[in-house]
């Protein structure tokens, strides 16, 4: 059950109205009840927002980070950068006194240096690596990106001052290494492991510098992270944080309402209306920096055939999806860039519900008797609330065309391990931004390279496409940039690798005493300054 019946809500509200937590268990730690269980404690080695939000901001720390209200960079582990050789080199002067975590089994001996920054992005380019092939060597961020393509060498000026050395220009650079996924590993823990012969452990028990450290998980019930207690920033404001793993959103909502967690992820819109009627809950919104899509596997037929392609978009009612999906927290989508987007520019749906024209372009591609499967995941998705909805709306669709539609799910993670064998025939997926730059949304989800890294789900590879990326990348005047990525999504419009469905509203629920942001703009959610107020 994903929604709240409407005549229970009622009902719900009397039976729970003063199941509020005491103010001195809202002292002793915060509880999240997050949706689904993290694959890691590593961002570098995912793409999955679940991961990324139970170890990005709590766990670690980037060079750089990005300011919550204006979006521009902000000093984290670098305290200065600068630009030389008319961007080919870019030159970090690092914090000093940076504390790195201690655990059972490691206690630094020294603070945070080049050494690590050296040892933390030579992991991702250099295959001699120690570290590289733990994990398979799956980097899918830095692979979509080609970073190991362009980055030619990682110098250590002295103790606190690196250089990064490109082959090209690259104007996402500064955004890409502010990130979530460009975090900071230990270099003395990853020695200490390769010395162990346990160098798995390193993405598992994980070390950083953020706010959190790893206390103890428990798969499918939680996470318990203990507060770093010599964070060189803000220390954190709560002691402990927990992440109650609840993947279902009614039971999610119960525990809410009932005062058992704090936090609750992703309500659907029946609970959204619940948590605004509930004298001690209140919403957190953020406008989405993010796009829902359904992608076709272009590798596999008919979906390599663009006409029919074509006809499958035409085929379906985006207006209804938007509606019965999203109600009113989602715009919808022209392109894949959101309106909040420098480089969005507003534009008609080249590919309009017609399902008339569709099905005889069907006919014309000599296709009839078409059954498609599409995969949707179960879990609830910033992007997507119910895809499984959306999925079924879609099927509604398409039979009008005379096209059957298989509906497949698993649970996530084997939903995204199933992905990566890219057996589907479509999927219906999203991206929220990890970062301003609009490359983040093309490059990941269309390059060649994501492709091969497995963020590219439609599995298209357009040279053509390739070489528009890539003169985009490498220009540094924003006016040209823009420019280039409408021209991208025109290409994307002519040749419908995946369809924009829509840009959805951010939002969780929390106990209204509640002070302090938890959503960021971009990239995963951030608890360090989050407490409860009198």
């Amino acid at each position: 059950m994903n929604n709240f019946p409407a005549f229970l809500l009622p009902l719900l509200i009397l039976l729970v109205p003063g199941c509020s937590k005491p103010e001195s268990d809202l002292k002793r730690g915060l509880v999240y009840c997050s949706e689904a269980n993290p694959t890691l404690f590593n961002p570098q080695r995912v793409s999955s927002s679940s991961t990324l939000d139970a170890s990005a901001k709590t766990l670690y720390n980037q060079l750089l980070g990005f300011d919550n209200d204006s979006g521009q960079l902000k000093p984290e582990l670098a305290t200065e950068w600068q630009t030389l050789d008319e961007g080919r080199r870019y030159r970090f002067t690092l914090r000093r006194g940076v504390e790195f975590h201690s655990s059972d089994n490691f206690t630094p001996s020294r603070n945070f240096n080049a050494d690590d920054v050296l040892f933390s992005f030579q992991r991702l380019i250099d295959a001699s690596h120690p570290y590289h092939q733990v994990g398979d060597g799956q980097y899918p961020f830095f692979q979509s990106i080609e970073l190991a393509d362009n980055l030619v060498a990682i110098e250590k000026r002295s103790e606190y001052q690196v250089d990064f050395v490109l082959k090209q220009p690259d104007a996402t650079f500064l955004t890409n290494l502010a990130t979530d996924f460009a975090v900071i590993l230990s270099a003395e823990y990853g020695e200490q492991l390769l010395a162990q012969q346990q160098t798995h452990r390193i993405d598992l028990d994980p070390i950083g510098t953020g706010p959190y450290r790893l206390g103890d998980y428990k798969k499918n019930q939680f996470i318990r992270f203990l507060k770093h207690p010599h964070y060189f920033d803000k220390p954190a404001l709560s002691e402990q944080l927990i992440f109650d793993i609840t993947p279902n959103a009614t039971g999610r909502m119960i525990k809410l309402i009932g005062g058992d967690c704090d936090v609750a992820a992703l309500p659907q819109q029946g609970q959204q209306n619940l948590v605004q009627d509930h004298q001690d809950l209140k919403l957190e919104r953020q406008p989405g920096f993010n796009v829902a899509y359904w992608a076709f596997n272009t590798q596999k037929p008919p979906f390599d055939d663009l006409q029919v392609r074509r006809a499958l978009a035409m085929g379906i009612n985006r207006d209804k999806i938007l509606k019965a999906v999203y109600h009113e927290e989602a715009i919808a989508a022209s392109g894949l860039l959101p309106p909040s987007s420098w480089a969005f520019q507003r534009r008609g749906a080249t590919l309009p519900h017609n399902p008339q024209l569709a099905k005889a372009m069907l006919e014309h591609a000599g296709v009839s008797g078409l059954t498609l499967d599409i995969w949707a995941p179960t879990l609830s998705r910033s992007y997507n609330p119910n895809a499984i909805k959306t999925a079924e709306l879609i099927q509604q669709d398409l039979a009008q065309i005379g096209v059957k539609v298989n509906i497949v799910s698993y649970d996530w993670n084997l939903f995204n391990q199933k992905l990566r064998q890219a057996e589907h025939d479509s999927v219906l997926l999203g991206w929220n931004a990890d970062n301003y730059d609009p490359d983040n949304f093309f490059t990941p989800l269309l390059s060649c390279n994501g492709m091969l890294s497995g963020t590219n789900h439609s599995r298209w590879c357009a040279s053509n496409f390739d070489e528009l990326l890539t003169q985009a990348r490498r220009t540094g005047d924003q006016g040209q940039r823009r420019l280039q990525y409408q021209q991208l999504e025109s290409y994307l419009q002519q040749q419908v690798p995946l369809l924009p469905l829509a840009h959805a509203t951010r939002s969780l629920g929390k106990d209204q005493r509640l002070k302090g942001p938890i959503l960021t703009a971009v990239g995963g959610i951030d608890f360090s300054q989050v407490e409860a107020s009198n």
